[in-house]
């Protein structure tokens, strides 16, 4: 299965969904005009990637914003990565990454590790 990769815009996210490795990077902005057209592609590779996952999937995610039709899809991918161990097919984790002076961001992860049923780590760092 090959990799599924977008190249950040000024209104959409870096993706890189590795199945080789099962390392998965989503940063940058999300607020695309229509979230769920932008990531459809994305999901529905993710479909076919969790029916064979690799051993490990890690999803290291770092936004600097997203608007709310994109926090819906953001769940949408969390919950298919839930599936991965759900279905006894391997385990999955999500590193979430913000800004240490980001508190929008951080609760946004705070938010989300709260009704995730997978390892979710979050992981602050400090600005240059």
């Amino acid at each position: 299965m090959s990799a599924y990769k977008t190249e950040q815009t000024v209104k959409t996210p870096f993706i890189n969904l590795d199945a080789a490795t099962g390392s998965f990077e989503l940063r940058g902005k999300s607020i695309p005009e229509n979230s769920v057209i932008f990531y459809k592609p994305m999901m529905e590779w993710l479909e076919n990637y969790i029916q064979h996952p690799a051993a490990k999937t890690v999803l290291t995610i770092q936004l600097d914003y997203f608007n709310t039709s994109s926090s819906k899809c953001i769940v949408d991918l969390f919950k298919k990565l839930e599936l991965i161990s759900k279905n006894g097919k391997g385990e999955a984790t999500i590193n979430w990454l913000y800004n240490e002076e980001d508190e929008d961001m951080q609760e946004a992860g705070e938010d989300y590790q709260s009704i995730i049923k997978i390892p979710f780590q979050l992981v602050s760092f400090k600005k240059p």
